[in-house]
């Protein structure tokens, strides 16, 4: 056998063990230095061994240990090898600094969610696959849950079910109307507020004059129009508004539809908010339904209600001139003076240039509106005052838009500069509102629109109130900023009529879900709602406190 090429080396077997057998020759006599391996390492070597004097610290309790420490000379305090003067940061260095500082600030929050992810529901990857689930109770949570402005009873039949989508695409045309009755005085609009200012504001005034809200079956001038065949349909333009704008509502209402042969009367229901201005009903952040706090939804309402009033009579020329409609006011019973208020019985055809199909989610049927016959629709519509533009007397529409949160819109600095920002951020909140204000102008054939900013005198002071400004529109130029179209508010309505035409005779109760996008129609019995109309007088100003003053709201607003 040949030998081989490179030294074998020499294997040690240790057979009580593993390791070497015995010490290398290289390695004897060198002192044993106990440590840990979480011991932290001092000096490599102290060739003058005082080092064990100088530190009696940690690692100085060993006098073993004393072997790998190194102590430099004095000699050498006076040598420096680098420069070891702080160097001034440079925007590179800063910047860099911050993203670091702002990188570890956000793997300490990872680090903390995942924490607490695994401590609720068992890691982030388990939590992963819930979170849709937990999105959506979270946001149910937050939700606000309104409740139903009527008492729905157990024994009431659903007879329709209508989601607003099916409501989406619906038009139709109704053409010019014809004036079948006027009533009511109005008195002229006071150019002096137009050149009111946020620096020049003025209280707002609470006025003694009686409303009337008199219901459709109630008013005797709609009485004789349906006793004389003068339409189908009778309806207020509070109403019809409310039904006109559906889609754009949040909160519930409730509206009493009788059909009586061949006809059909819309009514409110007694004890009902219908006609209660709402505040902040589309803001994207929601009105709690709260009754003890002044920020609630009943107590803004009633609120607004009260300012939308006393303002429509402020803005008026008291004592001068008035502008007669041709017949007196049917709602004057001589107890009290009227507001200024006149009234215009109004009718329109609701055609269709084509059949439309409308999906009722009632076992899901399918209704084809006829277009063949038109539909007479006889309206009452409010007219608040007139105003003298250049010789020529123009109906006029009052309204007030009322700020509560002071803080967060601050009208007092914004309108001066802003005043367009305003309105629309307006517009955005009080859709539903501004909606139907419009619509109820162009029912009535007003050719302006008065806009009134009211604010509270303090934010927890809901009983008096201040003008900061005013705003002229034309309603059609309202309609336009809203993306409101007429012929839709129409199909809406020619659409819900042709459903209740269907209808057997009796009465029903047409109610807008609190919570969903979604009205139903109940077939109620015929002594179910009572429409008497019972009116109280205003409250005085000086009787009531300011945290009270929307309660007696209730009774300016009119006893519904």
């Amino acid at each position: 056998m040949a030998p081989l090429p490179y030294a074998v080396p020499d294997i040690q077997d240790n057979p009580d063990g593993w390791g070497p057998c015995a010490v290398p020759d290289h390695l004897k006599d060198v002192p044993f230095a106990p440590f840990s391996k979480g011991d932290k390492l001092g000096k490599a070597a102290d060739w003058t061994q005082q080092a064990y004097q100088r530190n009696q610290g940690r690692y100085g309790a060993n006098p073993a240990n004393a072997v790998f420490q190194f102590f430099h000379t004095e000699e050498e305090d006076s040598f420096h090898l680098v420069d070891n003067r702080p160097a001034k940061a440079t925007k590179f260095g800063q910047r860099r600094f911050q993203q670091n500082k702002f990188a570890q600030q956000r793997r300490e929050r990872e680090a903390a969610r995942a924490e607490r992810e695994k401590r609720e529901g068992g890691g982030p990857r388990q939590q992963q696959k819930k979170n849709p689930w937990q999105q959506h109770w979270r946001e149910q949570q937050r939700q606000v849950q309104y409740s139903s402005s009527v008492d729905i009873r157990p024994e009431w039949a659903v007879k329709e079910q209508i989601p607003f989508a099916s409501l989406a695409k619906l038009t139709t045309s109704v053409g010019e109307p014809k004036d079948l009755h006027s009533a009511g005085q109005l008195e002229y609009y006071d150019k002096a507020y137009d050149k009111l200012t946020t620096r020049q504001e003025k209280p707002l005034e609470r006025t003694k004059r009686a409303f009337r809200s008199v219901s459709t079956s109630d008013d005797p001038i709609i009485r004789n129009l349906a006793s004389e065949d003068a339409g189908r349909v009778f309806v207020t333009d509070a109403i019809l508004t409310t039904i006109m704008c559906a889609a754009k509502s949040v909160y519930s209402w409730d509206v009493v539809v009788t059909r009586v042969g061949d006809k059909l009367f819309f009514d409110k229901r007694e004890g009902s908010s219908l006609d209660l201005l709402t505040v902040n009903e589309t803001a994207p952040e929601q009105v709690p339904e709260d009754k003890d706090s002044i920020n609630g939804v009943q107590q803004l309402s009633l609120e607004a209600t009260m300012i939308n009033q006393n303002l429509s009579q402020q803005l008026l020329v008291k004592g001068g001139e008035k502008s007669s409609l041709g017949n007196p006011n049917p709602f004057d019973d001589g107890t009290g003076e009227l507001a200024s208020v006149g009234y215009k019985y109004r009718r329109w055809t609701l055609n269709s240039d084509a059949g439309v199909d409308i999906l009722v989610r009632c076992m899901y049927r399918r209704w084809t509106l006829n277009s063949d016959a038109g539909v007479d629709i006889v309206v009452r519509c409010e007219i608040d005052g007139v105003i003298n533009n250049k010789g020529e007397d123009q109906l006029l529409s009052i309204k007030a838009l009322n700020e509560f949160d002071l803080r967060a819109t601050d009208w007092r600095k914004k309108l001066e500069s802003q005043r367009g920002a305003v309105l629309a951020f307006e517009a955005k909140n009080n859709l539903a509102k501004l909606a139907k204000w419009t619509m109820a102008a162009l029912l009535a054939g007003a050719e302006l629109v008065k806009l009134g900013y009211v604010s509270r005198a303090g934010p927890k002071d809901n009983g008096n109130h201040v003008i900061l400004g005013t705003q002229t529109s034309k309603p059609r130029d309202l309609a336009s900023q809203m993306s409101l179209n007429p012929e839709h508010c129409w199909g809406i309505v020619r659409a819900l009529v042709d459903m209740l035409l269907r209808q057997p005779e009796g009465k029903y109760l047409l109610v807008k879900d609190p919570n969903k996008d979604l009205l139903r129609l109940y077939a109620v019995p015929e002594d179910a709602f009572e429409t008497n109309y019972v009116e109280e007088p205003l409250a005085d100003a000086d009787e009531v406190p300011a945290e009270s003053a929307p309660a007696a709201a209730a009774d300016e607003a009119g006893d519904e």
